[in-house]
C-alpha cells in the first residue's frame, strides 16, 4: 500500500493526534514514541525529524492542545460578564469533551514533574486568569485573596471537566451550571475591599 502523502504541518498534525491517544492512555514513562511512527506507518527518521526527542514530541502535544483551548475559550465582547463565563466555561466543556486525548495527556503532565511541559501549562493558566481578572479588576492590582480564589476556582473547574469525561451521562449544561456557580459562590464570599467592582451589577 502507498504511504499516503501530506504536508509538513499534515503530517506533523498526524503524529501528534496519535501521540495524544497514548499518553492519555499510559504514564508518560511507558509510552514509546516509535509507536507513533508504526501507527503512523512511517519511518523512524521520520519521527524524529519533527520530534528529536521524546521530551519535544510530548511538550509540542501539550502545547498545541493549551493553545487550541485557550482560543476556544477566547471571550466574546459583545456578551455580558456572566455570559461570557457561561460561554467560556462551555466552551472549555466543549474542548475536553472533543480533545480527550489530549486533555487526559496534558492532566497526566500537570503530575509528571517536567519543568517545561509544567510552565506551558502555567502560561495557559495564567492567561485565563488574566481574562477573569481583567473583569473584575479593570485597572489596578488584584487582592492576593481575589488571585487565590481565581487559581482554586481553576482547579476545581479542571477537576470538574476530566470527572466528566468519565461520566458523559451527566448533561453538558449541568456541568457548565456548576462551576459557574462555583466561581460566583467563592467570588460573593469575599470581602467587599478583595474586588473592586460591583458584583451584583456585574453578575446580574
Amino acid at each position: 500500500m502507498a504511504r499516503t502523502r501530506l504536508s509538513p504541518d499534515q503530517r506533523r498534525g498526524q503524529l501528534l493526534d496519535l501521540g495524544a491517544e497514548l499518553f492519555a492512555d499510559e504514564p508518560y514513562e511507558q509510552v514509546h514514541i516509535e509507536r507513533v511512527a508504526e501507527m503512523a506507518g512511517v519511518s523512524r527518521g521520520l519521527l524524529y525529524h519533527y520530534f528529536p526527542t521524546k521530551r519535544v514530541f510530548f511538550a509540542s502535544l501539550v502545547e498545541r492542545a493549551l493553545d487550541s483551548m485557550l482560543a476556544a475559550t477566547a471571550p466574546d465582547p459583545a456578551l455580558t460578564p456572566i455570559e461570557q463565563l457561561r460561554h467560556g466555561i462551555d466552551a472549555y466543556l466543549r474542548h475536553f469533551q472533543q480533545d480527550q486525548h489530549g486533555m487526559r495527556a496534558i492532566m497526566r503532565a500537570a503530575v509528571g514533574g517536567d519543568q517545561h511541559v509544567l510552565d506551558l501549562i502555567e502560561r495557559n493558566q495564567h492567561a485565563q486568569e488574566e481574562r477573569i481578572l481583567a473583569v473584575l479588576v479593570p485597572s489596578g492590582t488584584p487582592s492576593a485573596l481575589l488571585v487565590i480564589t481565581i487559581r482554586a476556582w481553576q482547579m476545581f473547574n479542571r477537576t470538574a471537566c476530566l470527572e466528566w469525561l468519565d461520566q458523559p451521562d451527566v448533561p453538558r449544561e449541568e456541568v457548565r451550571e456548576l462551576c459557574v456557580k462555583a466561581l460566583v459562590s467563592a467570588l460573593i464570599s469575599l470581602p467587599t475591599d478583595a474586588i473592586p467592582v460591583d458584583l451584583e451589577k456585574l453578575l446580574s
